[in-house]
């Protein structure tokens, strides 16, 4: 579960927000595209998960760990059950692809015949079986984001975040990717992915959020489509949230004991109260005498 609950970012000496006020719940098992425009607020939303970054305000949330209370320390652990693609990759070019792969494994601590045994089923699920003892620049475009896709799933996170997984792809390529992030979501693998691939976003007909200036503006839950223009699109004027999320997002304050949760529910009650008392009884129809 990913929960950001009315999230606001600045940056030292900025005046307007990053990300202003973003309230946003992906279940367990999720497949989120993530859209918007260079600027609009998806890298930074990112690096709140990944906790490269804090928020000025508001609440998160991932896989139960409250980041109100997450350590400098607990961090490694924290990034170990969210694997990141990167745009730009990031793989090793003096290491071979099973290298690239075995590293993520080696940085927390596997040994060296649980790495033996999880890369070769990796780069088969990837589709680079035989391109373990490769490297880098032997491969084409498509395959060294396969490598990088594979190194994120190497230590079987719960949450994979793509970033622009199919940015300097061509279609056929492209599709192929999204193909196979499909199937590790299939295995049970939340999956968020930010994009600008308009075509990829509407064949795949996912849960589409469209960030704009900080703001979510568009939640389309099912069959969702790449709108910029959310008044266009009719979206603006969706509720971006369920009964369902709402109380999630209530309980999940209750259970940490926050005094505004505390005060929210409070007036919440006064509210329901008064609303109570003012409401106008209610007439009745006198009963007709039934007549024998």
């Amino acid at each position: 579960m990913i929960l950001l609950d009315n999230v606001t970012k600045y940056y030292p000496g900025d005046t307007e927000p990053v990300l202003d006020n973003v309230t946003l719940h992906i279940q367990p098992k999720e497949f989120v595209f993530l859209v918007g425009e260079s600027g609009a607020g998806k890298s930074t939303l990112i690096k709140m998960l990944t906790r490269e970054e804090k928020p000025t305000s508001g609440k998160i949330m991932v896989g139960g760990i409250d980041y109100d209370y997450l350590r400098k320390r607990h961090i490694p652990h924290l990034r170990r059950r969210i694997g990141v693609v990167f745009q730009d990759l990031k793989l090793l070019p003096n290491r071979t692809v099973f290298e690239n792969v075995a590293f993520a494994l080696e940085i927390v601590g596997v040994s060296n015949a649980e790495i033996r045994r999880t890369v070769p089923k990796v780069l088969d699920l990837v589709g680079l079986a035989d391109k373990g003892d490769k490297f880098p620049d032997d491969l084409s475009g498509g395959q060294r984001q396969r490598v990088a896709i594979a190194r994120s799933m190497a230590r079987q996170p719960k949450i994979l975040i793509a970033d622009e997984p199919t940015g300097n792809l061509d279609p056929k390529i492209s599709a192929g990717i999204m193909r196979l992030l499909e199937e590790i979501n299939n295995f049970g693998t939340t999956i968020l992915v930010t994009t600008h691939d308009v075509n990829i976003v509407n064949q795949m007909r996912r849960r589409v959020v469209t960030i704009q200036d900080g703001k979510i503006i568009g939640d389309q839950k099912s069959n969702g489509h790449y709108y910029l223009d959310a008044e266009r699109a009719n979206i603006a004027k969706r509720p971006l949230a369920t009964s369902d999320y709402r109380s999630t997002v209530e309980e999940i304050r209750a259970a940490t004991n926050s005094p505004r949760s505390n005060a929210h529910a409070a007036a919440q009650r006064q509210a329901e109260a008064k609303a109570t008392a003012q409401k106008p009884a209610k007439p009745t129809t006198p009963r007709k005498r039934i007549i024998q």
